[in-house]
């Protein structure tokens, strides 16, 4: 494979993308810093197929990205494989409001071949390869120039093990008919919607115990007041407020502004700076939440009491018994969430009884549910039997 030097240059970034082009798939991947920023500040982008690799330098002078996003997130024809790739998708979709379609993500595609959960990327090169990657370079400050040679080569290992991991895992996921079962999963991680930092939706990854409509209210227009405020500052959101601090003013809000250091988490500052006259200006003017907007009543575990807790403790050693025998990381099959509201008793819009989830598991968990599957002990061995309904009598 032809390691490229880095790439600074809009010339030769549009011959590599052209190239590229004409692959198949492109393994990508990105180093970027995000610790003292709202946005991913984007330091390097990896490429490779399986004839070249290259590295490039977004914060190169007048370097014109264009081909590489329009390679990435405008064309259907190449398929763009990464490993985790939920951030890196995310800074492709804040630089041009799209994210790379198709995309294949081999940690996803690990967990349908048995090989974990969150297999990550130096257990899989090991895994699949053989190979023991150096980890030297692991917390470089991807923001400084220049860069050398060792942190390039390193960031480019990242794609030429990819690229050539890609394709034994492919060739394996059709000798095992299980190709079919990543389609939607790698559609919903492509989905523009997931990477979309809606102010307006902010306060609904907040947990507040109170549901009334007032509390609520405040907590909306608190949490996207702060979004607009780290957006527009680019920090982090908790530099601006923790949430725990946000909730706390939500149920409990000051008369006024001289009340603000007086809530945990808030300087003597707050007393007199504009941010605190605008956050009152904010707790001020906000409204209760909406009825069509309350959220639905947090369960703690299944529904049905004590007995749906336990229908669905019964659910999880089905799905860990399930799991095992066709070797697929259970979380791809199914979630806590999903198992908990069948066994409260729900059917509608759960995933486990659709599809390739539903032939593999939720067949089987459905009739646990209404009775028809019981757990049994054979020759010291958990079995499933099938029951009667005459079994069922009290």
């Amino acid at each position: 494979m032809q390691i490229h030097p880095l790439i600074t240059d809009s010339k030769r970034l549009a011959e590599l993308c052209a190239r590229l082009a004409q692959s198949p798939f492109v393994a990508v991947d990105t180093e970027f810093m995000r610790e003292n920023t709202y946005y991913p500040d984007l330091c390097l982008i990896q490429l490779a197929d399986t004839n070249e690799a290259a590295a490039i330098d977004p914060k190169a002078e007048g370097l014109d990205m264009t081909p590489m996003l329009d390679l990435l997130c405008n064309n259907e024809d190449v398929l763009k494989v990464f490993h985790a790739g939920g951030q890196d998708i995310e800074i492709f979709f804040n630089l041009t409001g799209k994210t790379p379609h198709p995309m294949f993500d081999t940690q996803i595609a690990a967990m349908a071949l048995g090989q974990g959960e969150q297999i990550g990327y130096s257990n899989l090169v090991d895994l699949w390869m053989g190979i023991q990657l150096d980890k030297g370079a692991r917390f470089t400050d991807w923001s400084r120039r220049p860069l050398d040679k060792r942190q390039i080569d390193y960031a480019i290992a990242d794609v030429t093990h990819l690229s050539v991991i890609f394709p034994k895992m492919l060739e394996k996921l059709k000798s095992t008919g299980r190709g079919l079962w990543l389609n939607d999963e790698m559609e919903r991680i492509s989905d523009a919607e997931n990477y979309r930092n809606d102010p307006a939706k902010a306060w609904m990854r907040i947990k507040v115990q109170s549901r009334k409509p007032d509390v609520l209210g405040r907590l909306k227009a608190m949490a996207a007041w702060r979004e607009k405020e780290a957006q527009r500052k680019n920090i982090p959101r908790g530099r601006i407020m923790k949430d725990e601090t946000l909730a706390d003013i939500a149920s409990h809000p000051p008369k006024s502004q001289a009340d603000l250091p007086k809530v945990r988490g808030l300087s003597p500052a707050w007393r007199d700076n504009e941010i605190g006259a605008r956050l009152m200006g904010v707790i001020e003017s906000a409204g209760p939440l909406s009825k069509d907007d309350l959220p639905e009543r947090h369960r703690n575990g299944a529904g049905g009491g004590k007995d749906g807790s336990l229908v669905a403790d019964l659910l999880k050693l089905l799905l860990k018994i399930r799991s095992r025998e066709i070797n697929v990381a259970p979380r791809l099959i199914v979630r806590t969430e999903e198992l908990e509201r069948l066994a409260a008793g729900e059917r509608d819009g759960l995933e486990l009884l659709t599809g390739w989830r539903y032939e593999q598991f939720g067949h089987d968990a459905l009739d646990l549910v209404e009775g028809r599957l019981a757990f049994a002990v054979v020759n010291g061995k958990l079995k499933m039997t099938r029951t009667h309904e005459e079994d069922l009598a009290p």
